[in-house]
């Protein structure tokens, strides 16, 4: 198999056969779906899991939020985490220390409780690899789900695309950067998209559910924004049309996509928060985002299944690309 995801089709059919027996469970495996929804009581138990298996770089930093990311986007609040880290036997002390004070760091961040985790040298590894699952929770009444966008929708994003992405990039492959032509200024520029805007959308996502009914949030990742649109509306059960020139892609990320021939809507896309909500609430919603400091963007509408997911360009409207799995997945294969 091919670097990446499976693909979606087979990842479908494998959830379809899961049955649900406990009657707890609000919210069990589904495409599109990022985290699992468990009744508790007066409250909802917001329960995620996912790996950093190519960065090397910060590896620590990256699980802790990435994980947050789609237990955010559930309307809860992140509170614990937990760490599977697997080493190669090359793996030094130092290393393994610097690791651990990632984790806590980020944790830290967030007001993030560690509660446990396993560490472990692994025989056949080339890098370390780390599985991180949030637990957070949320008032019931106040949960947001992808499958709850709604025909008519305004569609915001947050920050930008392919931030994750050009990130990972800059930091694994500078050396890939700089053989194709990009500046030593762009790729010291892009290295530090992690940070700044950052590939956090915890606070984002705090600051929709705050200022607006937000009917359905996501956090594209693997496949970039096309592949996060995608499922949104395969979860929905809609369409859309986007405008293709109000999709915002830092010149940076231009730069670096441009270099190694990679299209940026199928790029790692951590960072930025697609949401839907209401189109009267969507002023309201861009003001509360600027003055919290996060850039947002109204990028397209929610529209009937049968248009599919559109991209609105210069040339006219086509259908949204889809990815296999993501560009830097297909990069690194050659």
């Amino acid at each position: 198999m091919k670097l990446g995801k499976i693909p979606p089709e087979m990842l479908e059919d494998m959830l379809g056969q899961v049955k649900l027996t406990d009657s707890r469970v609000l919210l069990g495996p589904r495409l599109g779906e990022d985290a699992a929804l468990i009744d508790y009581g007066e409250r909802v138990l917001v329960a995620k899991t996912d790996p950093i298996t190519f960065a090397t770089d910060l590896i620590g930093w990256y699980v802790v939020h990435i994980n947050a990311n789609d237990v955010a986007c559930m309307g809860a609040k992140p509170r614990w985490f937990m760490a599977t880290l697997l080493l190669p036997q090359s793996s030094d002390e130092a290393g393994v220390r610097d690791i651990f004070k990632q984790i806590t760091g980020a944790c830290d961040s967030l007001g993030v409780t560690l509660v446990g985790g396993h560490t472990e040298v692994t025989r056949g590894l080339e890098r370390p690899v780390i599985v991180g699952c949030m637990l957070g929770e949320a008032e019931k009444g106040k949960i947001v789900t992808t499958s709850g966008a709604r025909i008519g929708d305004s569609i915001v994003l947050t920050k930008g695309i392919a931030l994750e992405g050009s990130a990972a990039l800059a930091r694994e492959l500078p050396h890939d950067l700089r053989a194709a032509g990009v500046a030593e200024v762009a790729i010291a520029q892009a290295a530090e998209f992690l940070f700044t805007p950052g590939i956090s959308v915890v606070r984002d996502a705090s600051v929709a559910c705050s200022a607006a009914e937000a009917h359905s949030m996501h956090d594209p990742t693997e496949g970039g924004l096309a592949t996060g649109l995608h499922e949104v509306a395969k979860a929905a059960g809609v369409g859309m049309v986007i405008e293709e020139e109000l999709i915002p892609i830092a010149p940076q990320c231009r730069l670096i996509c441009d270099a190694l021939g990679l299209d940026p809507l199928g790029l790692l896309a951590s960072g930025c928060l697609a949401l839907t909500l209401s189109p009267q609430d969507a002023p309201g919603l861009l003001s509360a985002l600027e003055k919290a400091g996060v850039q947002a963007w109204e990028i397209g509408r929610v529209t009937g299944a049968e248009g599919g997911v559109l991209l609105r360009g210069p040339e006219g409207v086509k259908p949204m690309p889809t990815f296999e799995r993501d560009e830097l997945a297909r990069y690194l294969d050659g």
